[in-house]
């Protein structure tokens, strides 16, 4: 490990997700902070197309844990779901008296969604400088549609990710990386002939780390948990699709858009 550390890089590399907090709320004043530092991420062309929605209505975030299937996410103090937000570009487009269609296009969506994670994980750094937990929410897509119902969210606006912060009430184990010599790579991709067998080592230590974390509890190597996650994913790309177009964006694809 580098001896070039500060205080920013040792709280980075003891990141862990938090699932259970304190009934502490967290003071206003901070979470004043952590928007102004959502405020100051780096944004795609400088449209600032991510937005946060604050959600603090308990009815609105008991459906939210029901969607993503974690009832722990409705006892959370705060609930940030961040949104990859087009409405205002579309709105300035209009008032201008140019076509608010133009900010439908599949480049805007992805710029707005990187915009939105990017914006999380700035308030996730900062808010673990400040002592708090944070838990990252991609249950959202369990139900994206549900959750565009239930927040309202208008024509040009879509739900990126949610994440829950409080002041932690555990301290779960550090959860083992792939080393990094095999997720580094120069000018080019590059990979061994067997991912699990140069993996072995590290499929080992995933499973001492679920054997000491959760004994009498199924636990599987990381190659396994692959497997085992990406065979059996029912969910359907469709669905999300017709989500995303629905919301506005045009990028579902059609032959004639070529020509």
């Amino acid at each position: 490990m580098s001896n070039i550390l500060n205080e920013t890089v040792r709280g980075q590399l003891a990141h862990r997700t938090i699932r259970e907090f304190t009934a502490d709320p967290i003071p206003e004043e901070t979470m004043q902070t952590l928007f102004q530092v959502a405020m100051q991420t780096a944004s795609a062309r400088f449209l600032q197309a991510a937005s946060i929605i604050r959600v603090q209505d308990q009815t609105k975030r008991d459906a939210l844990a029901r969607i993503g299937k974690q009832e722990y996410v409705a006892r959370a103090p705060e609930y940030l779901l961040f949104v990859a937000d087009a409405r205002r570009s579309a709105k300035i487009l209009a008032e201008s008296g140019t076509d608010q269609n133009y900010a439908s296009s599949a480049q805007l969506f992805r710029e707005a969604f990187t915009d939105a994670c990017l914006m999380a994980q700035n308030v996730v750094v900062a808010a673990e400088s400040l002592g708090l937990g944070t838990n990252y929410l991609a249950n959202i897509f369990n139900d994206v549609a549900g959750v565009i119902d239930l927040l309202e969210l208008p024509e040009f606006v879509f739900p990126v990710l949610g994440l829950t912060l409080g002041k932690p009430n555990q301290k779960p184990q550090l959860k083992p990386r792939i080393p990094a010599k095999f997720r580094v790579m120069t000018d080019t991709y590059q990979e061994p002939e067997s991912w699990t067998e140069t993996l072995a080592d590290y499929d080992q230590e995933v499973q001492t780390y679920y054997d000491l974390r959760a004994a009498n509890r199924r636990v599987d190597a990381f190659t396994t948990q692959t497997v085992r996650a990406l065979a059996g994913d029912k969910r359907n790309d469709q669905a999300l699709i017709r989500a995303i177009v629905a919301q506005g964006f045009a990028v579902g694809y059609r032959a004639k858009d070529e020509g």
